[in-house]
């Protein structure tokens, strides 16, 4: 803690006794050092995230939830970590061997490595950062869905085989949505780097979630059906599949399935905070830590406000498990084809004629919407530096497209239950038991070639 207060090359200096060259501290020290703290808070998070989830749901029914294990059941998760070690790890007998083993492993990693990107604060608040960090997050994360394919076909098991295949299904059909849900957001940063996303917002002093609720409604939803979380835990219903993919999983392998959907929920808050919610950004911040006069105040309450605002959308995910009820699997394709991804398109498409908008309005009729550049400044330079005139248009018109958005999918999906055979339901009527008569009403040609 100290060290939070201390003169911004304090820890610097202390690596320098260690290791004279200050490139091999720059760019070997530092980052396996924010890489292990980073892989064992989201560790201790995936730990913990069960005890949260039991305790809230308790909270949501009237109970106590766990309260044996230590003070309000608090050491609860440490004894489900012992016991999920000590438990025998099993292999069905025609199981591949070599693809069950290692499935559980390519999950958790392809988690864990999306975390070197995100922006959890300023200067030493991110591993690195790189000019493609959304398509690097997007791209990794994607990787996720070959482990359950994996697990599920390894097992030799028609239900975990199911599971694995309802699974690769969804992620597909979600990933479209939310990969098109962040243009609109890319748009208006101009930047596929997730540092660079968050400082576009800080320009503006403006969350991109007033030029874009639509998008963050779509990739929110999107983001829990891509972590395979209730209402959309299909590839895992108990009612039906057992498991799911991981049915035949025991003991340390199956706890890190579940680690790795409990670090997959981090990633997809994290980037609807840095996209949407100003990331580590938040008005005064500065300001407060400009008062002690350390940096490291500053990123240390830059994280604190990132963490927090993580926290509210993780606790949403808990919030919606103990309220929806489960979708059946053709609700869950519907909602995804039918609603999320022309939604998602529309959002490109209403995004695309705001910016114009904004453009066209500048120097209007006394409209000033845009702040002049620079003389050297390049032209697709950091976001749009919107004036006040300008961000109300922007935000005007990102609330107003909800309401053609809705207007939009309600028309589109008009007649998206005439394939149900609604009229020959009509028709159904009930069985008349002693006369036998057929549970359809016939017509008139059909019962006299009946009779003959």
């Amino acid at each position: 803690m100290f060290a939070l207060f201390a003169p911004p090359n304090f820890l610097n200096d202390l690596l320098l006794k260690v290791c004279d060259q200050q490139e091999v501290v720059n760019h070997v020290v530092w980052p396996f050092i924010q890489i292990g703290a980073v892989i064992t808070l989201v560790a201790v998070w995936a730990l913990y995230a069960s005890y949260l989830e039991r305790k809230i749901s308790a909270f949501m029914q009237a109970r106590l939830g766990p309260m044996r294990v230590g003070k309000w059941g608090l050491l609860q998760p440490i004894a489900d970590a012992v016991k999920l070690l000590t438990k025998e790890d099993l292999i069905p007998e025609k199981a591949d061997p070599y693809i069950f083993r290692y499935a559980p492993y390519i999950s958790v990693a392809a988690t864990f490595i999306t975390f070197s990107v995100i922006p959890f604060a300023p200067n030493w608040g991110v591993i690195t950062d790189v000019n493609i960090g959304l398509l690097f997050v997007l791209s990794i994360s994607s990787v996720g869905v070959l482990a359950l394919i994996l697990a599920g076909w390894s097992s030799n098991s028609k239900y975990a085989l199911l599971g694995g295949l309802r699974s690769s299904a969804q992620m597909v059909s979600y990933e479209v949505a939310m990969g098109l849900s962040l243009i609109g957001a890319l748009m208006f940063a101009r930047t596929l780097s997730l540092s660079g996303i968050t400082l576009a917002q800080a320009a503006d002093s403006v969350w991109f979630i007033l030029y874009q609720p639509l998008a963050f409604v779509i990739f929110l939803i999107s983001g829990i059906a891509e972590n395979n979380r209730a209402p959309f835990d299909l590839p895992e219903a108990e009612s039906e599949l057992v498991a799911g993919f991981h049915t035949e999983y025991s003991g340390m392998r199956w706890s890190l399935f579940f680690m790795a959907e409990y670090a997959a929920m981090v990633v997809v808050a994290a980037v609807a905070t840095t996209l949407f919610l100003g990331g580590w950004y938040l008005p005064g911040v500065y300001r407060l830590a400009g008062y002690f006069d350390s940096h490291n105040l500053y990123v240390f309450l830059s994280l604190v406000v990132f963490v927090v605002k993580m926290a509210l959308l993780l606790y949403l995910y808990f919030w919606l498990r103990w309220t929806f009820p489960r979708y059946r699997y053709d609700q869950l394709m519907d909602l995804g084809w039918k609603w999320m991804i022309p939604a998602s398109l529309l959002n490109i498409v209403w995004t695309g004629l705001t910016i114009f908008t904004l453009q066209a309005l500048d120097g209007w009729g006394g409209l000033d919407t845009l702040e002049p550049r620079s003389a050297g400044e390049p032209l697709l330079a950091l976001g749009l530096n919107l004036t006040g005139q300008g961000k109300g248009v922007a935000i005007t018109l990102g609330f107003a497209g909800l309401l053609v958005a809705a207007l939009f999918l309600a028309r589109l999906n008009r007649h998206s239950r005439d394939f149900n055979l609604k009229k020959q339901r009509r028709q159904i009527r009930l069985v008349d038991v002693p006369k036998g008569a057929p549970a359809v009403a016939t017509t008139a040609a059909t019962a006299v070639a009946g009779e003959g």
